[in-house]
């Protein structure tokens, strides 16, 4: 025995609607919940992006490393402090050893660049070839340091500068030129900027050098923060 069903139970147009509007509403509330992903993705990223600081590495040797004194007394320490008291989004980091030359600087960069989350917007300032020229190096070999040093930072597309070290005339009037030419050129080559050499306005006054007449003292460090800071502000400017 069959039941016949009442129209008014089972409307197949008014079931397919609702599952047109069903299936209709479901698709509006999945584009609302991914242009919402979007917006939030877009947003965090672009806060991260003005939140983090310009990191500048200084790469250097004992002139930069604070030899003879605390390592909050050395002038790297003193310009990160000011940066933070006036609340610039510029952080000094100083990995500078006492003693280092191109050699050693150019062995260790790799692992000293994977300690720190770096982009574009960061620098490295190599301070380095001072101990190569005390002791008399040959120009070619710290210039194959410096050159591998800059190509590994490049690598990294962190910017590069390079400072323009010196050595005292004694050295002989073609070692000095063929030393000191060695930095021109390498900026030249790889178009980086070439920050003076700072020492060339504290080693001419004795007060702000040590006994051995070759590192500056702690009188000396808030000068070479104040030498220091202008040109590393150009290196962030537009």
């Amino acid at each position: 025995m069959y039941t016949v069903l009442n129209n008014n139970w089972f409307d197949s147009i008014k079931v397919k609607n609702s599952l047109s509007y069903s299936s209709t509403d479901k698709n509006t509330r999945f584009k609302t919940f991914i242009k919402g992903l979007i917006v939030t993705f877009l947003f965090f990223t672009c806060f991260s992006t003005f939140a983090a600081p310009t990191k500048i590495i200084i790469y250097g040797d004992s002139i930069s490393a604070g030899y003879g004194m605390t390592l909050p007394e050395s002038w790297p320490n003193l310009l990160n402090e000011a940066f933070i008291d006036e609340e610039k989004d510029i952080q000094i980091i100083n990995e500078s050893i006492s003693g280092e030359t191109t050699g050693g600087g150019f062995a260790r960069l790799s692992n000293v660049l994977k300690r720190y989350t770096l982009s574009d917007n960061d620098w490295i300032i190599i301070e380095l070839g001072g101990n190569d020229g005390l002791r008399g190096f040959p120009v070619k070999t710290i210039k194959n340091n410096l050159t591998g040093m800059i190509k590994i930072a490049q690598q990294k597309n962190i910017n590069v500068a390079l400072m323009q070290i010196t050595v005292p005339p004694n050295y002989g009037a073609r070692y000095k030129k063929l030393f000191d030419d060695n930095y021109k050129q390498l900026t030249e080559e790889f178009k980086l900027p070439l920050v003076p050499f700072f020492m060339e306005q504290i080693a001419t006054q004795p007060e702000y050098m040590q006994r051995d007449n070759l590192h500056p003292n702690v009188e000396a460090q808030p000068v070479i923060r104040d030498i220091m800071r202008p040109l590393i502000e150009s290196l962030l400017a537009p």
